[in-house]
């Protein structure tokens, strides 16, 4: 067991590897192979170029390409996540607070409910106008 371990770390020694984006890609592909027992041939062959991919970039020794590939994923992939995030965030405040968009600079403005007409001033341009809070 061990001299194939051996030859394995030697074979993969100086590869590229798994990363994030080889993980989501296989997910991605398992996917394709069950909906391919539903939806025909097409995401079969998808599946098995996305497994072929992820093995080109496993066994690639151009670290510098794949490591931009993966890191241009994570950043699409975290400005994605910020963006449910700060979503989220605003549904939870809406029981509470009013958030307006300021007409001039675009900021938002989060007013407390519950203080009837009021007169706002945008901390960012200083710009007024009235809204109901």
């Amino acid at each position: 067991m061990g001299l194939i371990k051996d030859r394995l770390r030697n074979f993969m020694q100086g590869r590229y590897g798994a990363d994030t984006l080889s993980n989501v890609l296989i997910g991605i592909s398992f996917i394709c192979a069950i909906l391919s027992v539903v939806f025909g041939r097409i995401f079969y062959f998808l599946g098995l170029c996305m497994i072929a991919y992820v093995f080109f970039r496993m066994l690639s020794t151009n670290y510098e390409k794949r490591y931009k590939e993966n890191r241009a994923f994570l950043n699409g992939k975290n400005k994605i996540v910020a963006f449910f995030r700060r979503q989220k965030s605003i549904m939870n405040q809406r029981k509470d607070y009013h958030i307006y968009t300021c007409a001039q600079c675009r900021q938002k403005i989060r007013i407390p409910k519950g203080h009837g007409k009021i007169m706002i001033t945008c901390p960012k341009c200083k710009y007024e106008f009235q809204k109901k809070s």
